[in-house]
């Protein structure tokens, strides 16, 4: 854990909650180093000025002679602790020494900056939609007017996007991707704001019906201000009582041309490379076999930073050269391989090259109960619709007394 090498950018903030302990962003700007490394090099810039502290105030030094025990008992791993890496910018890293696999130890969250955030990092914030008053705190100006458009710099919620839409893409190809199926009998448009620049735009939403799938609700925009474009993809009907896992042999360049719908619920396997990637990696994407590799590949080098730096070893080097081969020969079909979708929502879906499904017998689908922890995660175990089973069934008793009066 203390030899995970970490980014820290010049904004990024690190908290150690267990000490109470915080490295604001002016100090170890923009250092490249280990966990261990932060936490000594903190712990020798604070023992620095001990001498002069002991002369001015003994008890603070003797305070912090007695935190320095802990903080090098935390850097020398004799003792357990929390290392929290916060940066608005983005641009911080911590190594997962067990990339591509999931690291158990490791959470990442994303989050909208806040006004402040936006200023410190050099963004435009509009000054007329926000005032100081004599405490310091951000108040909305009393003389606003009522319907006024509160603007975000261009990016600030870039970061959630990604989380907020099922799927998200370019507008043309999510219409010729699903327009291969059956074209929309009616598209409503809506007034909204842009995502982006928050400015005043129209969305289009059409609901659709996918065979052997289900029905999906298309929703697309653009802002003539700002060129934004966002396009989503969301589930129609009930939540399903049962998850779906979908498995597909990839033999041929059909099957990599396959269209795919990949819910941000659901996970990918990859058997052949011991590749999986959980719930919520990549989002919702809608693309083909061969673009959701591809996309694979690209996520990977960006998220893990290390990857082929100059920092790291020979070994995890050779480890990630060897798994990028292994990936690039999934595209090139020189063996077949398996693609696995798990999805507890059964909200994904892999066309078929078939007429009829049953046809496809490289394609399986096969429905299983979600555990309790499944359930759980999804929010579905603490939904209780009694009182409208409740409602549904007085309205229902009222209507057939009607009837037979």
């Amino acid at each position: 854990m203390l030899d995970r090498q970490v980014v820290k950018s010049e904004s990024a903030t690190i908290k150690i909650p267990e000490l109470e302990f915080e490295i604001p962003p002016e100090a170890q700007r923009g250092s490249l180093s280990t966990v261990e490394g932060i936490l000594l090099r903190a712990a020798d810039e604070l023992e620095a000025l001990q001498e002069e502290r002991r002369k001015v105030g003994p008890q603070t030094a003797e305070a912090i002679d007695q935190f320095l025990l802990k903080l090098r008992a935390c850097a020398t791993g004799d003792s357990p602790f929390t290392f929290i890496l916060d940066d608005p910018a983005g641009n911080s890293f911590i190594e997962n020494p067990y990339a591509p696999s999931h690291d158990p130890s490791l959470s990442i969250k994303f989050y909208e900056r806040t006004a402040d955030q936006q200023a410190s990092l050099g963004y435009l914030v509009d000054s007329s939609q926000t005032a100081d008053d004599p405490d310091g705190r951000s108040m909305q100006e009393p003389n606003a007017a009522s319907d006024q458009v509160r603007r975000e710099p261009h990016g600030s919620v870039g970061a959630a996007a990604g989380h907020r839409a099922i799927a998200q893409s370019n507008s043309a190809e999510i219409v010729e991707a699903l327009f291969r199926y059956t074209a929309p009998e009616e598209v409503m448009t809506f007034p909204s704001t842009c995502g982006a620049c928050a400015s005043r735009c129209e969305t289009r939403m059409f609901v659709t019906n996918i065979p052997y799938f289900q029905e999906v609700i298309v929703m697309a925009s653009t802002c003539d201000a700002c060129g934004y474009r966002n396009s989503e993809v969301k589930p129609g009907g009930r939540i399903p009582e049962k998850g779906k896992r979908i498995n597909l042999t990839v033999k041929n360049t059909a099957d990599l041309s396959r269209d795919v719908i990949k819910s941000d619920t659901a996970g990918v396997k990859i058997p052949e490379l011991d590749l999986e990637l959980a719930s919520g990696t990549l989002g919702g994407i809608v693309t083909t076999v061969e673009g959701l590799i591809t996309k694979i590949s690209e996520s990977l080098e960006r998220v893990h930073g290390f990857t082929f730096g100059d920092s790291l070893d020979e070994h995890k080097r050779l480890k990630w050269l060897d798994f990028k081969f292994r990936l690039s020969k999934l595209l090139n079909l020189e063996e077949p391989w398996t693609l696995i979708l798990d999805d507890a929502l059964a909200n994904s879906f892999v066309a078929p090259v078939t007429d009829d499904i049953k046809d496809d017998h490289q394609l399986m689908f096969e429905e299983y109960e979600r555990s309790w922890e499944q359930n759980e995660e999804l929010g579905l175990n603490d939904i209780d619709t009694s009182a409208a089973d409740a409602a549904y069934g007085s309205t229902d008793t009222t209507v057939k007394d009607k009837l037979e009066a």
